[in-house]
């Protein structure tokens, strides 16, 4: 297992987030002033770890860094672990928290270092946007699956193959548990990148919380992998940056369905036009 590090940082300003994503943060957990961001330690070269530096010095942002060695990660994690609501959609808990009955869709997540737990606005727009979307009988892609939190909530809405990709390996085994902890029987982890999805596939629906560069960077391969109709999800998108998704996505054949907003970020629904 991989070792990680996290760097405590004095701020939540969502510009130094989004720049930490792209250089391959996995996870971010905010609490009062604080954000705690996770990169392991493959990820974590000298130039990335000069290129953080650089970014946090810039943006006169105070921090510490701690590295987590891979048997301190389910600690820290039950420590800092909150119950995400998604009004009464849908709860994401990890397996030590009581079951809400009031809830329609209860997600049961332990993460293992992977990204995705509803706490950050990306995620929680995203489980918000699937309920005005008809996932029953659909073929799904979860790009970038993280913890596969979003896979496991299109199976609950009655998705027969959600296949859910990630470039991590601590991603691709945590996927496969926690869609065993949910008793999921459509989704199927794949570790890769996008070139391991077969541009054949037609795909009904595909979800994409990832980041700017990456989803101008897959552009046409999320078209050709999505049937004509299709309906596209996309977060981990700055509200500055909405402008020049949407026209990246205009001129390759995709129309906006709806988005919504929520602490600086957007999440965009898109559907395949010609």
């Amino acid at each position: 297992m991989d070792i990680y590090f996290a760097y405590h940082l004095h701020t939540k300003d969502d510009i130094v987030i989004a720049l930490l994503s792209d250089l391959g943060f996995e996870s971010f957990v905010e609490e009062d002033e604080r954000t705690t961001a996770y990169i392991n330690d493959i990820t974590r070269t000298e130039e990335v770890k000069n290129t953080i530096e650089q970014i946090l010095q810039e943006y006169q942002v105070t921090f510490q860094v701690e590295d987590i060695q891979p048997q301190n990660w389910n600690a820290l994690w039950e420590a800092s672990f909150t119950p995400v609501h998604v009004d009464e959609f849908c709860v994401v808990r990890a397996d030590f928290h009581e079951k809400d009955p009031e809830v329609l869709h209860d997600i049961v997540i332990n993460p293992k270092m992977a990204f995705g737990t509803g706490h950050h606005a990306t995620t929680f727009m995203m489980l918000s946007a699937m309920e005005n979307i008809d996932f029953f009988e659909k073929k799904v892609f979860d790009y970038g699956a993280g913890t596969g939190i979003l896979a496991i909530l299109a199976d609950k809405l009655g998705s027969t193959q959600i296949d859910a990709l990630d470039i991590e390996s601590e991603s691709y085994e945590n996927i496969k548990e926690n869609a065993e902890i949910n008793g999921t029987k459509h989704v199927i982890a794949i570790h890769g990148t996008l070139d391991n999805i077969p541009a054949e596939s037609a795909y009904d629906i595909i979800l994409a919380n990832i980041n700017r560069n990456i989803l101008i960077q897959s552009v046409s391969g999320l078209y050709k992998r999505l049937i004509p109709d299709g309906v596209l999800l996309l977060s981990g998108i700055l509200v500055e940056d909405k402008s020049i998704i949407e026209e990246t996505y205009f001129e390759n054949g995709f129309s906006t369905l709806f988005f919504t907003e929520k602490d600086g970020w957007v999440c965009i629904a898109m559907k395949k036009t010609h």
